[in-house]
């Protein structure tokens, strides 16, 4: 009797000895997969990729003037300015678990799948909050404008606001187009505007009348849904990592330092795509791999990635009151 031809799920074009050549792949497209679904802010800041070196220019160019000429005079052309705003790479950031042989053995059922969308979740979480907390600490000490930019700024509030109460969510909705009417004064562009709030502020205002029809829905969102799109013609965005302290739980990173601030009295950040940076040395990537030495299989995914602030007049910061 013949022996079967075993179809190796693992083996690249059926070739060769690498049996579970394969499998990696797999556990690398669900980290990515639960990484992209999992961040709301890879897409809405300006990126850059490098294949080498430890930082990125980012062209910084000033405004010009237009004037009345008169007739016979020499026109000289006026100085624009130039400088530059540089992101550096930051530590490497992974996101790591450790399998023990027997331990899967006796399992009866499989770990791997949900410990890849876990590592992808923890990479996502804090890209988020290191963008997050960066736009919130430039909000609350607005860095010196260069070439002519504005500066970011914040408004503050004079009392606590509870979004439990109707009151105090149509506050917030008007500092929301406070916010959107700052970033008009400044010319930021209206295209990609986005307010990314706390889900208390979220769920406050899809209750608002004036931003959702709680009767029928409608265009801007459905309140037998719980949601809202837009908000003075900013996309709304709602996270759980705006309203943190960020000088806690592991998230500063280590070598540059550059995003430790106590966010938690924060209640929205509003910006344009523009406001911010990142430059990805590393896009993520995963390993898996089997040690004999311990007797179990290492996961690791990870990037190296660094966020700066670009335009620093693209933001406003929302702060309720501490006490």
């Amino acid at each position: 009797m013949a022996n079967a031809t075993a179809s190796r799920l693992g083996l690249v074009e059926a070739t060769g000895t690498g049996y579970d050549a394969l499998f990696l792949k797999v556990f690398s497209g669900e980290v990515m997969a639960s990484f992209n679904a999992n961040t709301v802010m890879k897409e809405r800041v300006r990126t850059r990729n490098i294949s080498s070196g430890k930082s990125a220019q980012f062209p910084a160019i000033g405004k010009t003037v237009a004037a009345y000429h008169t007739p016979g005079a020499e026109i000289n052309g006026t100085a624009i300015k130039h400088n530059e705003k540089v992101i550096t790479i930051d530590d490497h950031l992974i996101s790591s678990a450790f399998i023990a042989n027997i331990d899967e053995a006796k399992n009866h059922y499989d770990v791997r799948s949900e410990y890849s969308t876990q590592l992808g979740q923890a990479l996502a979480q804090t890209y988020d909050r290191n963008l997050l907390s960066m736009a919130i600490k430039d909000c609350a000490t607005p860095p010196t404008a260069i070439s002519d930019q504005g500066t970011s700024e914040q408004i503050v509030q004079t009392g606590v606001l509870n979004m439990a109460t109707a009151a105090n969510v149509s506050t917030f909705v008007g500092q929301l187009y406070t916010a959107a009417q700052k970033l008009d004064e400044k010319n930021v562009p209206k295209e990609d505007r986005y307010a990314f709030i706390s889900p208390a502020a979220y769920y406050g205002i899809v209750q608002n009348d004036k931003i959702v029809n709680r009767d029928f829905g409608g265009t801007n969102g459905v309140y037998s849904d719980g949601t809202v799109i837009n908000v003075a013609g900013m996309q709304v965005v709602m996270t759980n990592n705006l309203a943190v302290n960020h000088t806690s739980g592991g998230t500063v990173d280590t070598a540059a330092n550059k995003y430790g601030v106590n966010a938690s009295a924060y209640l929205a950040l509003v910006m344009q795509k523009s406001a911010l940076g990142t430059v990805e040395l590393l896009s993520m990537a995963s390993e898996a791999e089997y040690d004999i030495r311990r007797q179990g299989t290492l996961m690791v995914s990870k990037m190296a990635v660094g966020h700066g602030t670009l335009r620093p007049e693209c933001m406003v910061a929302i702060k309720n009151a501490t006490s």
